[in-house]
């Protein structure tokens, strides 16, 4: 049996019987030869680098210049190694077996004190960042690659020289990867695996936290970010945003790339190295969403969470493949559950900014009848929810349509088949707000100015959703109701057919009352808007040419039939240009009240 302490890695190679070889045979004489020369050679070495005796050996590394000592070095272990087994095979108890085991637990503290110098020293060479960024080349003659295995001219061609500016880093960090697979697989061949995996873990989780502490991720509580105001939570998300695409595609993306290299040699060092090094931190990372996700909801807060839901669900194919292995599932499950937590806060704040909208009970008419703060303020709400249209497929894909209010039934349809979910979730959000906006258009004294406020409010729709027949005809419905209502008693202080011959005291009564009648709409109207330019336009260019047209024949007609008499006021020129100079904003009207959004709106959609 081997000494106590002695690695049980040294029965695992397959060796000669001893009742095989007789004591005499030449092969056993040759064994005995070379296993004597493998101890001698590695006493030799580890005098010139035991650091416990030579200075020369503490300020100077195995690992310089062309690696030719290394490589002797690690050729002697492995010649040491054979030695060791063939002794076990002849004489367990044999003073040469415990001689060479103290220089094997020498040869790997050296060994292990290299390691440890390579990671130190190259920790900005070796940053995941680093070494994600060189992962597509040649990346399956990288994890090929060690020291022991290379020629000095293949060594040559892997490392490039050094004059070169972007290939020194490139030289430095492709060395210091095969410096550290050479030592660790030699020290996991002959059983030491334990002290190596050791160091690397210590050193690469460290490199790991301080690079996610520097990208901006705390660990926080529950408790700690309720007490937070929105405005700080606000921040630390978009931080988080761009945090987690650097973390995932370059920080842990590196970090499974430099094991899988480091550690070929065993599958099962590589995936409890990388799950010990990651899950920390990784679940710090992605538990962030979550905590969000279970704070105070509100409209206002939809886009933000949204930002959250997206980054995970756009980064989900490389967290899945990054943290493939059993012992990361847990990551994996951190990240889903965030996403569901995510999604169902997502669908509570719709629900919520519908019954916001409902629930304005505003009595505010809009100066000149244009639009409408809150058909601003929700307009802009959906149209950047349309932006986040891909991700809010997937959040409302199975969830159903529960009406907050009945509408009229005018207003609802049949979906059709090339309707999305996410798309009629939008369209209830514009036809609960138009109910709104006709409730609200009741509060106008003057039918004429309802009807050009709900003509603006619906052109407002119509160009922000890009809407087609049904929203675009009731629209021009509502400005031929502006039209009629608002001209009518003009119109109808002109004779109904111009060209018909009339009594010059009949014409002068129709001059008086068209001179009235267009006094008074003009002023009426003056601060009245149309906000749209190309409806206002339609409006404009509509009224002259009904009212020019019948003006001007009359004007025409009996414009000098009355002397000197101060009859006719209006030319028809005159008219063209009054006409022109109204349905424009002036100081301010129809614009956004940014009190009313402040006091009345957001407390709504904040509550």
């Amino acid at each position: 049996m081997p000494r106590k302490g002695m690695r049980s890695i040294f029965f695992r190679s397959s060796s000669p019987s001893r009742t095989s070889i007789p004591p005499s045979s030449p092969s056993l004489r040759f064994s005995e030869s070379l296993m004597e020369d493998n101890i001698e050679i590695v006493e030799s070495l580890l005098k010139k680098w035991d650091s416990d005796f030579s200075t020369y050996a503490k300020i100077t590394s195995l690992f310089h210049g062309d690696r030719t000592v290394a490589k002797q070095y690690i050729h002697s272990v492995k010649g040491l190694q054979s030695a060791m087994q063939y002794l076990v095979t002849q004489n367990a108890a044999s003073d040469k077996l415990v001689k060479a085991q103290n220089l094997m637990e020498r040869d790997m503290k050296r060994l292990e004190k290299e390691f440890y110098q390579i990671l130190s020293a190259n920790r900005d060479h070796l940053d995941p960042e680093s070494v994600s960024t060189r992962s597509s080349r040649s990346s399956a003659s990288r994890s090929r690659l060690s020291i022991s295995d290379l020629e000095d001219d293949e060594l040559e061609d892997e490392l490039p020289v050094a004059g070169e500016s972007k290939s020194e880093v490139k030289r430095v960090s492709v060395a210091a990867m095969a410096d550290l697979k050479s030592i660790a697989d030699c020290m996991i061949s002959t059983g030491y695996a334990k002290e190596c995996v050791k160091i690397y873990k210590i050193i690469c989780k460290s490199i790991i936290d301080e690079a996610l502490y520097h990208l901006g991720v705390e660990k926080l509580s529950l408790s700690q970010m309720k007490k937070m105001d929105w405005e700080v939570l606000e921040l630390k998300i978009g931080n988080w945003v761009k945090a987690v695409k650097i973390g995932v595609k370059t920080l842990f993306h590196g970090e499974r790339i430099l094991l899988d290299h480091v550690f070929s040699a065993s599958v099962a060092i590589k995936e409890s190295c990388f799950a010990e090094i990651s899950r920390e931190s990784a679940m710090r990372l992605f538990g962030f969403p979550e905590l969000v996700a279970k704070c105070k909801k509100s409209p206002e807060k939809i886009f933000r969470t949204l930002d959250l839901y997206e980054a995970i669900s756009d980064l989900w194919p490389e967290i899945e493949t990054i943290f493939s292995y059993e012992s990361t599932s847990v990551i994996r499950s951190q990240a889903i559950s965030s996403l569901i937590n995510l999604g169902d806060s997502v669908r509570t704040m719709l629900v919520d900014f519908e019954k916001a909208i409902l629930k304005d009970s505003s009595r505010t008419s809009v100066s000149g009848g244009g639009v409408h703060p809150l058909m601003r303020y929700v307009m802009n709400c959906i149209c950047f929810l349309a932006d986040y249209s891909g991700v809010l497929a997937d959040i409302v894909a199975d969830w159903a349509l529960v009406l907050q209010s009945p509408l009229p039934e005018s207003y609802l349809g049949s979906p059709g088949p090339e309707d999305s979910p996410i798309s009629i979730r939008i369209a209830l959000l514009i036809l609960v707000l138009l109910c709104k906006l006709d409730g609200k258009a009741k509060f106008y004294k003057d039918v004429a100015l309802s009807n050009l406020f709900l003509a603006n409010n619906l052109q407002y729709v119509v160009v922000k959703v890009r809407t087609s027949e049904p929203e675009t005809s009731s629209c021009q419905q509502y400005a031929s109701n502006y039209e009629l209502m608002g001209w009518s008693r003009v119109f109808e202080s002109l004779p109904e057919n111009p060209t018909i011959e009339i009594s010059p005291e009949q014409a002068k009564v129709c001059f008086k009352r068209f001179n009235t009648a267009f006094g008074e709409a003009y002023r009426t109207q003056k601060s009245w808007v149309v906000t749209n330019p190309k409806l206002r336009d339609e409006i404009k260019v509509s009224v002259a040419k009904k009212l020019g047209s019948v003006y001007r024949s009359f004007y025409s007609r009996y414009q000098f039939r009355f002397g000197s008499e101060a009859i006719v006021k209006y030319a028809p020129d005159d008219l063209e240009n009054y006409l022109s100079d109204l349905l424009y904003r002036r100081g301010g009207a129809g614009s956004i009240s940014s009190s009313y959004l402040s006091s009345h709106l957001r407390s709504r959609l904040s509550r």
